[in-house]
């Protein structure tokens, strides 16, 4: 039939409802989802789990979420490269601009006012250099 999900209610203390919490706060998921890998947990290892405190553990295993020294310089370098960044945009915005009006100047002159055509032009009377 499928797997279906099963609701389970149970009471506990005041003290021990905010302590729950707070771990789901500490974590950043909800209450629910603390229980949920909690009993995750103890079906996966036969019931066989046991709760002590984080400063009690024996563990070789990295922090979560892992946490890397990130030298200065680089940080400045970084900064410095987004500064770039964003006045190469500037940039590329005010030429896109200039760029857009000598086409509008371009085509307003189609008229035949200033526009001189190459082909148009004879050798002997204009000289090219």
């Amino acid at each position: 039939m499928g797997n279906k999900n099963k609701t389970i209610s149970f009471r506990v203390s005041e003290e021990a409802f905010e302590a729950l919490q707070e771990i789901a706060e500490k974590r950043d998921i909800s209450l629910s989802a603390v229980f949920r890998d909690y009993v995750d947990m103890l079906v996966d290892h036969d019931g066989q789990v046991s709760v002590v405190p984080e400063e009690d553990l024996e563990t070789d295993e990295p922090a979560f979420p892992p946490t890397v020294e990130v030298p200065k310089s680089f940080l400045r370098e970084h900064e410095r490269l987004e500064l770039e960044t964003e006045h190469l945009r500037e940039q590329l915005e005010e030429h896109k601009a200039y760029v857009a009006e000598l086409r509008e100047r371009l085509e307003g002159d189609d008229e035949g006012g200033d526009t001189l055509l190459l082909d148009d032009l004879d050798d002997d009377q204009y000289q090219i250099r």
